[in-house]
C-alpha cells in the first residue's frame, strides 16, 4: 500500500499509475478480499486538517473527511446543532465499523449490488455492458429508477447532508453541493463523480437552525447491522402551530440519495396534522417506478417517511 505524505502525492500516485484511494478502509478492504477490486491502494495522508469538528466564525461548521463516524455521531455540538446528522451517523452499520470508517468514506463507497460485488459476475459498473440485477433478482433494488444501473447508493450520511444542503470542498476540485457529488444517477459506471485522483477534504454545514426538530430512521429486514431496504432523514422547525421549515431526504431507494422535494412541499406552511403528515408522506411515492420484486418499497418509502415526519415532531427542538 502507498502511503504519501501529502494530498497532492496521493493524487499524482493515482493519476500517474491507477489504483484506489483509501481511508478506514472498511470498503476498500471488503472488496479486494472478494476480488472485486484490484490495483495499488493509495491511503490518503492522515493531516490533522482532515480530521476533526471546527465551528466557524460565520456560524457554519466544518467537518474533515477523515473524521470518523461515531465522532460524527456522539460529538455533543453537533447532537445540539445538527440533530439529524448525528442521529443518521449513530444508527449505521456497528459499532465497530462506525469506529473505524469515516465521513469522507461513507459519502463516497460502493454501492453493495451482490453482482457488483461477486467476481463471476459482470455488470456496468466494473467495466461491463448490463445490469445483470434487472433481470435477476434485485429484491433491494431502487424503487426509483434513474438509468441503467438500479443498485441504491449505500451512505446513510449523505442523506442526512442533502437535508442540510451542506458543502463539500474537494482538494484541487473547489467546494460544491453535496448533491454534486452523485449526480442525476444516469451513469451506470460511478457510485459518485469524482475523479480516481481528486480527493473530498472536508464538509461544511451551514449555520444551526434554531428550534429545529429531527429524526432518522431505516427500514432493515434484520434488527442490527444491515443495510437498510429503505432510510430517510426529517428536520422540521414549527411556528404558531404550522411548518415553517422541512427537509426531508431518503435513501435505499435510487442510484443517488436524493432529497424529497415533494414531501417538502406538500407540509411546507401547513399544520402537522395526522392528515397532513399522511398527504405529505405519501408524496414520496410521486417517482416511484418499480421494478418487480421492488413494489413493495413504494409502501415503505411511504411509511418511512411518514415515521420520521412524525418523531421529528415529536423531537425536543433545539
Amino acid at each position: 500500500m502507498n502511503q504519501p505524505l501529502t494530498l497532492d502525492e496521493a493524487a499524482a500516485v493515482v493519476a500517474d499509475n491507477g489504483g484506489e484511494l483509501r481511508a478506514g478502509g472498511t470498503d476498500t478492504v471488503a472488496r479486494r478480499r472478494g476480488g472485486v477490486t484490484r490495483g495499488a491502494s493509495v491511503q490518503i495522508p492522515l493531516l490533522p486538517a482532515l480530521r476533526g469538528i471546527t465551528r466557524q466564525a460565520e456560524g457554519t461548521t466544518r467537518i474533515g473527511a477523515l473524521t470518523g463516524v461515531a465522532e460524527l455521531a456522539e460529538d455533543p455540538g453537533l447532537q445540539a446543532d445538527y440533530p439529524a446528522l448525528t442521529s443518521t451517523a449513530g444508527a449505521l452499520a456497528t459499532p465497530q465499523i462506525r469506529n473505524a470508517g469515516t465521513l469522507g468514506g461513507n459519502l463516497l463507497q460502493h454501492n453493495r449490488c451482490w453482482y457488483y460485488r461477486n467476481p463471476h459476475f459482470s455488470c456496468y459498473r466494473d467495466g461491463g455492458d448490463g445490469c445483470p440485477a434487472r433481470t435477476g433478482v434485485h429484491l433491494h433494488a431502487a424503487v426509483i429508477d434513474q438509468g441503467p444501473c438500479i443498485a441504491p447508493h449505500p451512505s446513510s450520511i449523505a442523506i442526512a447532508l442533502l437535508s442540510y444542503d451542506a458543502q463539500v470542498d474537494v482538494h484541487e476540485g473547489g467546494t460544491l453541493p453535496v448533491a454534486d457529488l452523485y449526480g442525476d444517477g444516469s451513469d451506470p459506471t460511478r457510485d459518485h463523480l469524482l475523479a480516481p485522483q481528486q480527493i473530498l477534504t472536508a464538509v461544511t454545514l451551514p449555520a444551526p437552525l434554531p428550534g429545529e426538530r429531527a429524526a432518522y430512521n431505516r427500514a432493515i429486514s434484520r434488527a442490527k447491522a444491515e443495510w437498510p431496504l429503505v432510510e430517510a432523514v426529517a428536520r422540521v422547525t414549527v411556528s404558531d402551530g404550522i411548518v415553517t421549515t422541512v427537509a426531508v431526504a431518503a435513501g435505499g431507494i435510487a442510484h443517488t440519495p436524493l432529497r424529497m422535494t415533494d414531501v417538502e412541499d406538500a407540509l411546507l406552511g401547513r399544520e402537522p396534522t395526522p392528515e397532513n403528515l399522511f398527504t405529505a408522506a405519501t408524496a414520496a411515492t410521486t417517482r416511484c417506478s418499480p421494478l418487480p420484486q421492488t413494489r413493495y418499497k413504494v409502501e415503505l418509502l411511504r411509511d418511512t417517511v411518514l415515521d420520521v415526519l412524525e418523531t421529528a415532531l415529536r423531537a425536543k427542538a433545539t
